[in-house]
């Protein structure tokens, strides 16, 4: 069993920057990919960003360039640098955490980028 507590989101002007967090504990020693998904109002999930327990990072096309996914293994725990925001990436944010078993999903924090 896993648990995923996520933190930050919140509202933003557009060109602006927030930073999301998400902490892992459980059954946590073993190979995982940890990152951040999104949906928005009628659309499907997406990937927003995602990072391997060893060291591998993935990104979402919309948001190369402009997001960050770093990583903290000793504390089971990634952060995602949003910059120059866009009206576009408001969506609810949901961190993942997946193993060969299958995913772990985050309660879900609202991103709303509007001015």
């Amino acid at each position: 069993q896993v648990q995923l507590v996520e933190s930050g989101g919140g509202s933003v002007q557009p060109g602006g920057s927030l930073r999301l967090s998400c902490t892992a504990s459980g059954n946590t020693l073993m190979f995982n990919v940890m990152g951040w998904y999104r949906q928005a109002p009628g659309k499907q999930r997406e990937l927003v960003a995602a990072s391997s327990s060893q060291g591998k990072m993935s990104y979402g096309d919309s948001v190369k360039g402009r997001f960050i996914i770093s990583r903290d293994n000793a504390k089971n725990t990634v952060h995602l640098q949003m910059n120059s925001l866009k009206t576009e990436d408001t969506a609810v944010y949901y961190c993942n955490f997946r193993t060969g078993w299958g995913d772990t999903w985050g309660q879900g924090t609202q991103v709303t980028v509007s001015s």
